[in-house]
């Protein structure tokens, strides 16, 4: 407000002066190129991000601004070429800071750029964007661009050593690899004095970001190398060149690298692991940052998805230490309560906990319940008559349980989930379903109330679909002689070949 009322007035003043005053041709003329430069000038100063491209040999078309978000690049803005390949990109919103490309028209020529400045003017053209630029104003691209260059000639020459020492043998192939030791030690040293010439710039942030720590060489008291001390250095340390803290990282393709390779490769991939990576990442970064919210997101929706047995406690864990910890603060209302309901079903089907009782009626109106089976392994196995895929699976499944069920003691608890069971009862006849069968059915749905207070079943089992999560069918579940969940998600011909290498395990 202040710099509009400012020249307002002074463009009051201005005119009263052009009014009430006789000037000279010259000066009237000088000032008039001066109110056009400071006409000029207004965009810029309210303008939060100035961005200037010339592209020689590109005209008649459109280009996009688009940045780095995680491992993914989004769209950004997108400007019209003017005459002369000139490009511009200019608002009065500030641009986060990270790496953003200009992409052509066609998507798939492009141009990478450090954003961490108000204005960046630069020029290049099509026949090769990378290679010919030049910064005309932007420090953090002057060093970006600087080191692009350095590399990109280290490269060309270890790609030749490389083809050479490949080619060669005895003692020429030992000076080819003299040679490019000589050329990782220069590289290194260009390293080192890179960053100590730029270390205050982001795009020299980036670059230490992407070192690995080296690793001292650790013996054990034989004198050999000692790889589990070497290791944990390595895990300890690998993201001792990042700042977690610092969101412009998050717009950059370094940050989802280091997290991926951390959660998926230094990290036992077991649910307790996990979790426990989660909290220490997060400890690295402010609650409201930014970073802290991709981590949590990422793992979150990384083991909700899981395919993989057992990995949907990495969610539970991550419900409990966030979600429901008021933790979210990005979240609007409805997707927490998503999130927490899920949370609600599935804290109770991991694999550890102890399944609830299902009771409910056989093909014979017979009461039947879960906890009254003693086996010790019961496969709990909710199934459709309807659904394809269970035709095909309970067929195995019987045949299994045919040939196994003496030598490895396991019983059959199968659920049908259909409402109205003519053709459950049916299915069960004709393929000689010989273990227990229940399912609801409209009669017990109509008396749910009657039966609960009788004690002949419960709410969760009349509402097992619910409480077990049964979103699709055919879902499996192998509980121990506790009832324990020991094993979930298995296809029919992987049971009896889990249960005996399960027990196995057990009796060492």
């Amino acid at each position: 407000m202040f710099f509009h009322t400012s020249f307002s007035s002074f463009l009051i003043v201005l005119n009263k002066a052009i009014i009430f005053a006789r000037f000279k041709n010259r000066f009237m003329k000088n000032l008039l190129a001066s109110i056009t430069l400071i006409l000029l000038s207004v965009n810029f100063l309210l303008a939060q991000h100035d961005f200037r491209f010339k592209i020689d040999g590109l005209n008649d078309s459109i280009v996009y601004l688009a940045n780095y978000y995680g491992d993914k690049m989004y769209y950004n803005d997108t400007a019209v070429v003017q005459n002369g390949g000139k490009v511009v990109f200019q608002g009065d919103e500030e641009k986060h800071g990270g790496v953003y490309a200009i992409i052509m028209e066609d998507k798939k020529s492009y141009f990478e750029l450090v954003v961490n400045e108000k204005e960046i003017v630069m020029e290049t053209n099509v026949e090769d964007l990378t290679g010919n630029m030049k910064v005309i104003k932007s420090e953090e691209n002057k060093a970006f661009y600087e080191y692009i260059a350095f590399a990109s000639d280290m490269g060309k020459i270890a790609q030749e050593l490389s083809v050479k020492i490949e080619a060669s043998s005895g003692d020429q192939k030992a000076k080819f690899q003299a040679e490019m030791d000589d050329l990782n030690r220069n590289g290194e040293q260009y390293k080192r004095e890179y960053m100590e010439k730029y270390g205050n710039l982001f795009a020299a942030k980036m670059l230490e970001a992407s070192r690995e720590p080296a690793v001292p060489e650790f013996k054990d008291e034989n004198g050999k190398m000692d790889d589990d001390r070497r290791f944990r250095y390595f895990k300890q340390h690998y993201f001792d060149y990042i700042d977690l803290s610092d969101d412009r990282f998050l717009y950059t393709p370094v940050l989802d690298k280091k997290l991926t390779y951390y959660i998926e490769k230094l990290t036992a991939q077991i649910p307790d692991s996990i979790c426990q990576t989660s909290l220490y990442l997060t400890d690295q970064t402010a609650d409201t940052s930014l970073i802290y919210k991709y981590i949590v997101q990422k793992i979150t929706n990384t083991y909700e998805e899981s395919q993989i047995m057992g990995m949907d406690a990495v969610f539970v864990c991550m419900a409990e230490n966030y979600y429901t910890q008021d933790k979210a603060w990005w979240l609007d209302t409805a997707k927490l309560d998503n999130i927490l309901d899920l949370y609600e079903v599935r804290q109770n089907l991991i694999i550890g906990e102890v399944a609830e009782n299902i009771v409910l009626m056989d093909p014979d109106s017979n009461w039947k319940s879960l906890y009254d089976i003693d086996a010790p392994y019961t496969v709990v196995v909710f199934w459709s008559p309807d659904c394809g895929h269970c035709k095909k699976e309970l067929p195995v499944l019987l045949k299994s349980y045919h040939e196994s069920k003496e030598t490895l003691g396991f019983e059959v608890f199968a659920v049908g989930t259909e409402f109205k069971n003519n053709n459950w009862k049916k299915f069960i006849s004709e393929n000689e379903l010989e273990w227990i069968n229940v399912s609801d059915n409209p009669e017990i749905n109509q008396n749910a109330m009657k039966y609960i207070v009788e004690g002949k079943t419960t709410l969760n089992s009349l509402n097992f679909r619910d409480f077990w999560d049964i979103y699709s069918t055919p879902q499996v579940y192998v509980l121990d002689d506790r009832k324990k969940i020991i094993a979930k998600k298995l296809a029919a011909e992987q049971i009896a070949d889990f249960i005996s290498r399960y027990d196995e395990k057990k009796n060492l």
